[in-house]
């Protein structure tokens, strides 16, 4: 056997372990793209859509493995980390929810940004878990690297740079004008952030145009009180209690419009015409409920005590240009105290003012929202969120009404959406949502007319978030039944259909379509999921 021979011999099982180490990688990275798209396409016996989109796969490995080939050291340490970065985001969102990252996830992952805390708090080991898939996947790429450099090293010339650039490049490109898929998990967060960087801006917002009889009695002061992660069955039997001797309405479990918090608190803002709204919709252009507040004469408030920097919720430019007075309010465990306190010295001023008030709430983990110490680090998860509600809560509603002239003052409180308690589940915001989920309280302190108005028509069962917005309107002084027509029932009786949004609560791009599940069942007792 000749030198010659043994040199090819050895050039070939160098290349034969590059190939082998890259695969294998490669496969890490992407199992769930491989998952969604490939395997359970061929499950059921959908092999054409399968194979299509395993040979996109392995276009775009292939162009990730030449790319790495080419490039000298630096150049594929930069793309490594960058690859990496995203594959950690990939496998660390996929393994708590079993499904691939999207435009309208990744939109959500935005949104929910100031939960990252929370978030490794309740997850920690399951995303260590996923960090080390992400780290494997990139040092299996390294390694492929270094034995296919072994075999043959190009020089970095000119050409040789342009042609890694075009097969880094080309993949995403084919991918947004060509009908193949998925994009891989190594590229993919950022193809999907410029495709949200450069979606058009928000439509502007529609003029309120519902008729306003601005002479009839009305409140001065109208509050949302919107909590976070408040479920209604541990509300009523931990918090209700408080308010046996509070002259108030309880409306009973009501449904939430999502079981996520951007999207079921965008659907609130916006309003919804539970009885045609579709897949095309776009509450970005409705009036919402500053712009019906401002057109009847209310001074516009959000107060936020979750957030001590930029907006949360998808609350857009020409939203938030219709809000007159913006606070952040974030200030540890208290929060909702403090919160309570500020809108008890609104109530008590002249003038009229609308007010949302997103409260701090028990948001997971929910320990974070007691004192340390109170509960022993191991106590179940139900006595952890039975106590975080309580310390939440205490005294809230005393302090809030403190002193109010209740014939001033309307206030609905509810929560974004519910709680799945059971141990080892996604408390919220999971894949196949349970009822659990969207069972949120509902109540409402009003002044002696308008709760009249209620307590005959025993409104107890069968409500809906959607609802809180008409009723809202007809308090302000709008036509009643136009607002129920427009939009869903009034509080008097039970919603016209319950409507749930997924996390794509609007579109991203100008033929995009949302996520929204209308019923006549309350949702989450219904298998389909947003």
């Amino acid at each position: 056997m000749t030198r010659a021979t043994n040199r090819k011999g050895a050039m070939l099982a160098r290349t034969m372990v590059a190939l082998l180490l890259f695969a294998a990688g490669y496969g890490i990275a992407n199992r769930h793209q491989l998952t969604h798209d490939v395997a359970y396409r061929l499950a059921v016996g959908d092999w054409r859509s399968a194979a299509a989109a395993f040979f996109f796969l392995a276009v775009q490995a292939a162009a990730l493995f030449a790319a790495l080939w080419l490039m000298p050291r630096r150049w594929a340490a930069a793309v490594l980390t960058l690859a990496g970065a995203s594959i950690l985001v990939n496998i660390g969102y996929s393994d708590l929810v079993p499904e691939p990252v999207d435009g309208a996830i990744l939109a959500w992952m935005f949104a929910e940004a100031r939960q990252a805390g929370a978030a490794l708090g309740a997850f920690g080991a399951q995303i260590a878990g996923s960090a080390m898939q992400a780290a494997l996947a990139v040092a299996l790429f390294a390694g492929a690297r270094i034995a296919m450099r072994r075999t043959s090293a190009p020089r970095w010339t000119r050409r040789n740079a342009l042609a890694a650039a075009a097969l880094l490049v080309a993949p995403s490109l084919i991918y947004r004008t060509a009908p193949l898929w998925p994009e891989g998990a190594e590229r993919n967060i950022y193809g999907l952030a410029w495709d949200l960087a450069t979606a058009p801006p928000p439509p502007a917002r529609a003029a309120p145009d519902i008729a306003l009889d601005a002479a009839q009695p009305r409140p001065d002061h109208i509050i949302w009180l919107v909590d976070e992660s408040v479920a209604a069955e541990p509300f009523a039997r931990l918090i209700s209690p408080q308010l046996k001797d509070v002259r108030h309405i309880d409306f009973g479990v009501a449904a939430a419009m999502g079981h996520c918090s951007a999207p079921a608190q965008v659907a609130l803002r916006s309003g919804v015409d539970v009885r045609r709204v579709d897949a095309d919709t776009d509450l970005r252009r409705t009036p919402s409920i500053w712009g019906y507040a401002r057109g009847a004469g209310y001074r516009t408030a959000l107060i936020d005590g979750q957030t001590s920097g930029a907006p949360q919720n998808l609350l857009l430019a020409p939203e938030l240009a219709l809000i007159e007075d913006n606070r952040a309010m974030a200030a540890g465990i208290d929060t909702d105290r403090a919160i309570a306190d500020a809108l008890n010295h609104r109530m008590r001023g002249e003038g009229r003012s609308f007010t949302l008030a997103v409260l701090r709430g028990v948001h997971f983990q929910y320990r974070d929202h007691y004192p340390a110490g109170a509960l022993p680090a191991d106590a179940p998860l139900t006595e952890q969120y039975a106590t975080a509600l309580r310390w939440s809560k205490r005294d809230f509603f005393a302090r809030l009404l403190d002193g109010v002239d209740r014939e001033r003052v309307a206030i609905v409180y509810t929560s974004d959406h519910g709680q799945n308690l059971r141990e080892g589940a996604l408390p919220h915001c999971s894949r196949a949502p349970v009822a659990d989920e969207f069972r949120v309280p509902l109540i409402a302190f009003l002044p002696d007319a308008l709760a009249a108005r209620y307590a005959v028509a025993d409104p107890r069962g069968g409500r809906s978030a959607s609802q809180i917005f008409p009723a809202t309107l007809g308090w302000m002084g709008y036509d009643a039944n136009a607002a129920a027509a427009r939009y869903d029932n009034d509080l008097t009786m039970p919603t016209a259909r319950y409507v749930r949004f997924g996390r794509s609560v609007i579109p991203q791009g100008d033929s995009a379509t949302i996520r929204v599940i209308a019923s006549d069942a309350f949702p989450g007792s219904d298998t389909a999921a947003p």
